[in-house]
């Protein structure tokens, strides 16, 4: 069964470009990989969805991850809460709608 993850960010005032420029290699970087989207969800807010081969191929995956974000860390602002820079979820998927 596929998985999929989301991650939410929040980008500093006019760092837009390099957020986005650092996943335009995530397909040749991170195995198991099916398809991502960057949606665009308000001012300087993203959330990246993924789909992934199953739940074990998100989690081997999660060292090449945290490399991409790795390089474009300084870009983000805390989303507040106590969340810190990303707020990311997981997880099998248990029915597929359509």
């Amino acid at each position: 069964m596929t998985a999929f993850n989301a991650v939410r960010f929040r980008v500093k005032p006019g760092r837009d470009q390099e957020f986005l420029d650092a996943h335009k290699t995530i397909g040749a970087t991170w195995p198991g990989l099916l398809h991502a989207s960057i949606i665009k969800t308000g001012d300087r807010s993203y959330c990246i969805i993924a789909e992934w081969q199953d739940m074990d191929a998100c989690i081997e995956a999660r060292p090449a991850m945290i490399s991409t974000l790795n390089s474009f860390r300084d870009t983000l602002e805390d989303l507040g809460n106590g969340l810190g820079l990303t707020d990311p979820v997981a997880g099998p998927v248990i029915s597929s709608l359509k």
